[in-house]
């Protein structure tokens, strides 16, 4: 079959890999119809790349259909219509049961302490291959996948992968009620999602961050209030800007939906530079004992949000001894929640959304869609920020 591959530092290649077969019992296997391109693809593309193996195939977003499922593998059939959660968990340990698959106990990565495998994303997960290619292996497919009706298109349903559940999750955490306040940072996929999200359960007043103009001009179109954080000169007006539309407190909650990647940190960027020149090695062990990530989104986030109010994290980090303002932290009496989403944690919440009204605009969410062929030129684009991009579907 054809996948997209990992061969180096922003070098990503469509090669014929071998198709994927049951290996377990709780094994499927499915015939991808369309796979998304997401901003922690980027992460691999550009920053994660000691954690990479050449041969990786990428990919985590995948909906499709099933081709053959193991023996233990009840709820599906083939011809099943499927969404599967980028994360894999078993759906029956104490982690599941808590709703955090993300932290699921029978298949975290315990070699590297971290919580439950993922597709397609780095050895810390457990280098298991990814979706943006013709066919996929699902472990633990007795609970993953989530079935869906067949008919709507799959720009309805694919976003319940990723996109949906972490938008989601982040207003969750940042605790978004009716007549709340909230402060977007990021208007990329997750960000332009959670917006619309907060809006959906009940926020009076919803504010989006960037500084890129066609991503602030689909902000303002959704009818959300935009700051350019090219239009001011320092931090400190656009916190007064801000405040100044929040009765003067700031506002509620803040989402950073950016993480490591933020724009205006240049310690942060040179030091990932650097780790992208170490040998893999290297560069490994400075990510793990080092403060490597961005942060000038995350600090941003703490200055925006009121006294006792709400960051949320869905933006990713990968820093070990990134520096954090605790001063401020504790005297302003911030809570901080973050983590990879737990999808099947939300789904069941947000499927009816999908199959009635398009409450959330999932239908014209998507700006690009390429055939998977073109996964090269989709990952520099969307690096780039070109052409207006804001999410891209592959094809296969």
């Amino acid at each position: 079959m054809r996948a997209t591959v990992w061969h180096g530092k922003r070098d990503v290649r469509v090669d014929q890999v071998p198709d994927p077969v049951i290996q377990e019992p709780t094994d499927a296997v499915i015939r991808i119809t369309s796979t998304g391109l997401c901003g922690s693809d980027l992460h691999l593309y550009e920053v994660l790349t000691p954690f990479m193996t050449p041969g990786d195939i990428l990919g985590h977003e995948p909906m499709g259909i099933v081709e053959e499922t193991g023996s233990e593998v009840p709820g599906l059939s083939p011809g099943d219509r499927v969404v599967v959660p980028f994360q894999i968990a078993c759906g029956s340990c104490v982690m599941c049961g808590d709703g955090l698959p993300t932290q699921c106990e029978t298949t975290q990565v315990r070699e590297h302490g971290m919580g439950a495998q993922l597709f397609g994303y780095t050895k810390l997960y457990g280098s298991v291959p990814g979706a943006q290619a013709e066919y996929l292996r699902v472990p633990q497919a007795q609970f993953g996948p989530i079935k869906v009706p067949h008919g709507p298109s799959d720009d309805r349903f694919v976003y319940l992968s990723d996109v949906l559940p972490t938008a989601w999750q982040a207003v969750r955490y940042a605790g978004v009620e009716a007549g709340s306040s909230v402060v977007v940072l990021g208007l990329g996929p997750i960000g332009t999602m959670a917006c619309r999200v907060a809006r959906h359960l009940g926020a009076a007043q919803v504010i989006g961050i960037d500084h890129v103009p066609d991503r602030l001009e689909r902000a303002r179109r959704d009818g959300f209030d935009v700051f350019d954080l090219e239009g001011f000169d320092h931090e400190s007006d656009l916190l007064t800007a801000v405040r100044d539309v929040t009765g003067g407190r700031g506002p509620d909650a803040v989402i950073d939906a950016v993480g490591t990647e933020a724009h205006g940190s240049p310690a942060g960027r040179l030091a990932q530079q650097a780790a992208g020149l170490m040998p893999p090695r290297w560069a490994e062990k400075l990510m793990h004992k080092a403060g490597v990530d961005r942060m000038s989104a995350l600090h941003l986030a703490i200055a925006l949000v009121r006294r006792g109010g709400t960051v949320s994290i869905s933006g990713v980090y990968g820093g070990m001894t990134d520096p954090m303002p605790m001063l401020t932290l504790f005297d302003k009496q911030i809570q901080i929640r973050m983590g990879q989403a737990n999808v099947r944690r939300w789904s069941d919440e947000i499927l009816p959304l999908l199959t009635d009204e398009d409450v959330l605009g999932v239908d014209t969410f998507a700006t690009h869609r390429l055939r998977l062929s073109e996964a090269p030129d989709a990952y520099e684009l969307f690096q780039k920020k070109a052409d207006g991009v804001l999410k891209v579907l592959l094809h296969p």
